[in-house]
C-alpha cells in the first residue's frame, strides 16, 4: 500500500476507503502463522527511513495472526491475498484468501457457523483485528498478547496445579484425621462430633484468585476436589469467555464465582469469602509481565494471611530477585542521548538525560544484544508467608567474570508457590518479560574484581545502585 501524506484528501479519503486487495506470493514453504507489517517513510526522491526488522530502527513492528484457515501450509508459487484497509485510521487486515500454485483457486476465510461451546470459545477468544465481528457469539473477548502468552505457559498453569493440589490434600488429609479421631468412652458424644466432622468435610475449599487480567486458575483448581472457587476477573466478556471454558470443559457452574459480584466495595478485593469462613488459598499476582513487581502487592498479601483458614497458603509464598552484570550498548542507546554526534552537533543530551527512564522494561533477555560480565546473584527475597524474613535494604558484592564496561543490570525472578515448585520469569517460554537498571555512566571492570550493589525495597519498589 502507497500513500502521498503531502495530498490530506488522500488521506482523509484513506480512513473511509473500502478494502484493497493486495497480493503477496509466496517465497518459501512452511506454515503461515502471521502477516508482519512495517513501513518505508519517503522524505523525497532519495531520502528514506524504514521501519523493517532489517533494519537498525527504534521503531517496532505490527504482527498480525492468521486464524481460521482450513490449512495453515503453504508452498512457493502460492498467492495469499491480504483485504486491507484504514478504516478510523487504523491498519486492519480484514480477509485472507489462498491461492494454491496447483489451482489458483481462492479459499476465502469465513466465520463458521457455532459447532457448540468449543467453538464458540475460539470464537470469543480470537477476536484480534485480522477477524471479522463475532456476531453469533454476541460480544468480544478481547485479550492482550501478555494475556494470550501465558495461557500458552504450560509450565505456570502446571506448576499452580501441582502447588494447588498439595495443598488441597493436606486439608483433606487432616479433615479424615479428625474424623477418625472419635472417644471410644463418650460414643454419644464421639458421634455428634463425628457428626459435625463428616458435615464440616462436606464444606467446600474457598480458593480465591486475585490475579490481574485474565486467569484460568480458578477453573484448574476446581478440578482438583471439593473446591469454590473465585475469579477477580472484572471485564463481563473475560467473565462470560470464562463461564464458556466451564462449559467447554464440564465443570459445574456452581463451582466458578465472580468475586467482584459479591462485594459492595470494589476497592477491598480481599476479604472474607464468607462471614464464618476463611479462604483456603489466596493466589496473588506478584510479577507484572513488564518485569516489574506489582504495586502494594506487600500490602496485599499482609491483608491475605489475616483472610487465611488454618493451615492456608498464598501462592506464591516467597519471590527470590535475580540479576547480573552486562556490557549492552543497545540498552546505553535507547535510555541515554549518547553525546552531540547522533544530534548532529546539537548538545541536547545534558537537558534530555535529566528525564530518562532508569529501568527498562518489556526485555528479553534471551535476543537482547549483550554480553555478561558476571554470574547471575540473588539480589533480594520477598516472602509474602513470613514477612519477618524479608529487608528493606541489602548490599551483596558480586565478582567480574569477564571484562568489561558495566553499562545494566538486569534482573529477574524465581516465583516459588512452595518449597518445591518454583517458576522462572527468564525462561524463554515464559510469558514473563524482564527488566534492567541502566547506569547513568559505564563503569569499567575487569576480570576477578568485585563489585558492591546496594539493593533497597520500598512499597513495591526495588532500586539497584553500584557503590564507588
Amino acid at each position: 500500500m502507497q500513500r502521498n501524506t503531502q495530498t490530506p484528501q488522500e488521506l482523509k479519503n484513506l480512513a473511509t476507503r473500502k478494502p484493497c486487495k493486495i497480493s503477496v506470493p509466496i517465497t518459501r514453504g512452511g506454515l503461515l502463522d502471521a502477516v508482519v507489517v512495517w513501513f518505508v517513510l519517503h522524505l523525497d526522491d532519495e531520502h528514506t527511513l524504514s521501519t523493517s526488522p532489517s533494519e537498525e530502527t527504534c521503531w517496532e513492528q505490527a504482527v498480525y495472526p492468521v486464524q481460521g484457515l482450513l490449512d495453515y501450509s503453504r508452498k512457493p508459487g502460492d498467492i495469499v491475498v491480504l483485504e486491507v484497509s484504514c478504516q478510523d485510521c487504523y491498519l486492519r487486515i480484514q480477509k485472507i484468501s489462498v491461492s494454491p500454485s496447483e489451482c489458483r483457486m481462492d479459499v476465502e476465510r469465513e466465520n463458521t457457523p457455532a459447532l457448540g461451546n468449543e467453538a464458540e470459545l475460539c470464537s470469543a477468544l480470537a477476536s484480534l483485528q485480522t477477524a471479522s465481528k463475532l456476531d453469533r457469539v454476541g460480544c468480544e473477548c478481547v485479550l492482550e498478547s501478555t494475556e494470550i502468552a501465558l495461557l500458552n505457559n504450560v509450565a505456570y498453569h502446571e506448576c499452580f496445579k501441582a502447588a494447588i493440589s498439595k495443598v488441597l490434600s493436606s486439608f483433606s488429609s487432616n479433615t479424615e484425621l479428625q474424623s477418625m479421631d472419635v472417644d471410644g468412652s463418650e460414643r454419644n458424644l464421639g458421634e455428634s462430633q463425628n457428626k459435625d466432622s463428616l458435615q464440616t468435610s462436606t464444606d467446600p475449599f474457598y480458593i480465591l484468585d486475585v490475579s490481574e487480567g485474565f486467569s484460568i486458575l480458578p477453573i484448574i483448581a476446581g478440578k482438583l476436589g471439593p473446591v469454590k472457587a473465585y475469579s477477580s476477573v472484572e471485564k463481563q466478556q473475560h467473565q462470560i469467555a470464562l463461564n464458556i471454558i466451564s462449559e467447554a470443559n464440564h465443570f459445574p457452574k456452581e463451582t466458578l464465582e465472580f468475586w467482584l459480584s459479591h462485594l459492595t466495595d470494589e476497592s477491598s478485593v480481599l476479604q472474607r469469602p464468607k462471614s464464618d469462613k476463611l479462604w483456603s488459598i489466596i493466589i496473588l499476582d506478584v510479577i507484572e509481565a513488564s518485569g516489574l513487581i506489582q504495586q502494594e502487592v506487600m500490602e496485599k498479601a499482609a491483608i491475605s494471611r489475616c483472610l487465611l483458614h488454618s493451615g492456608g497458603k498464598i501462592f506464591p509464598q516467597y519471590v527470590l530477585m535475580y540479576g547480573m552484570l552486562v556490557e549492552s550498548q543497545s540498552l546505553l542507546l535507547e535510555s541515554t542521548v549518547q553525546g552531540t554526534e547522533p544530534t548532529l552537533g546539537f548538545n541536547i543530551a545534558p537537558f534530555i538525560n535529566q528525564f530518562k527512564v532508569p529501568v527498562r522494561v518489556y526485555l528479553d533477555l534471551s535476543t537482547l544484544p549483550c554480553v555478561p560480565l558476571s554470574k547471575p546473584a540473588e539480589l533480594l527475597r520477598l516472602d509474602f508467608m513470613n514477612p519477618y524474613l524479608n529487608s528493606s535494604t541489602r548490599e551483596i558484592k558480586v565478582q567480574i567474570c569477564k571484562s568489561g564496561q558495566v553499562t545494566a543490570i538486569p534482573f529477574w525472578y524465581h516465583i516459588h508457590l512452595d518449597e518445591d515448585t518454583s517458576l522462572d520469569t527468564s525462561d524463554e517460554s515464559s510469558h514473563w518479560k524482564q527488566a534492567a537498571v541502566v547506569l547513568d555512566k559505564p563503569i569499567p571492570v575487569k576480570q576477578g574484581e568485585e563489585l558492591v550493589l546496594s539493593i533497597q525495597h520500598h512499597k513495591s519498589n526495588v532500586s539497584i545502585t553500584v557503590k564507588e
